[in-house]
């Protein structure tokens, strides 16, 4: 393989949107009456977006009659506050820095909706914008699908076997592997105890974002 290019995951990789994910959770549980979850409950489900958080804070399924509405209903609440406490996780900056120094391209591949992506990413401060944002509805498929990954590469024009994909959940692992990319899973993201990282396909694991520059 030759490196050509870092692609990450964003919630729970590039940055801590627990907060506002939480924050627009609570907000909605409160208007149906029911308790609030702490974030230390929310912080391991952050990562599977809306349907993640509606199952921990109300029970409710995919396949529930009421889960669009749901779904819906937390969007809005998210719209509100979307990008009051998300902040960049330690150590991105530089190894964005880096990783421009050494001549490598970056970019994002997260499953957010493009609506929230294409107004948060640029105020998240990276000190280097990304060569490419690829959205969760960019592509007809999500991650895991390999769709936006392939997407991302041509975008960028990198073959998928010269592209590192970092990021903190099993579909990420899955989506890079099958994509043909180098997968490296973030240990300081979004991961639950009741989740089994060691039997995920990441070719390795990383415990800080500057962990990476070992590697490469």
């Amino acid at each position: 393989m030759t490196l050509q290019a870092v692609l990450f995951d964003l919630d729970g990789t590039l940055a801590d949107t627990a907060l506002d994910l939480g924050g627009a959770l609570n907000a909605l549980l409160a208007h149906h009456g029911l308790a609030p979850k702490a974030m230390e409950e929310i912080r391991p489900v952050a990562s599977h977006g809306a349907s993640g958080l509606i199952l921990l804070g109300a029970g409710i399924t995919k396949d529930h009659p009421e889960h669009n509405r749901w779904r819906q209903e937390y969007l809005a609440e998210y719209e509100r506050c979307f990008d009051c406490d998300t902040v960049l996780f330690d150590g991105i900056n530089p190894l964005i820095l880096a990783l421009n120094k050494r001549g490598l391209q970056w970019g994002i591949i997260t499953n957010k909706p493009k609506t929230f992506t294409d107004r948060l990413v640029p105020k998240l401060g990276f000190a280097i914008p990304p060569a490419t944002v690829v959205s969760g509805d960019t592509c007809r498929e999500a991650k895991p699908s390999t769709l936006p990954m392939l997407y991302a590469c041509q975008a960028i024009g990198v073959a998928p076997e010269n592209c590192l994909y970092v990021g903190d959940a099993e579909r990420d692992m899955l989506a890079a592997k099958n994509a043909g990319m180098t997968a490296v899973l973030a240990n300081w993201g979004y991961i639950a105890d009741t989740d089994a990282p060691e039997q995920w396909l990441q070719d390795y694991a990383i415990d800080t974002p500057l962990d990476l520059l070992t590697h490469l």
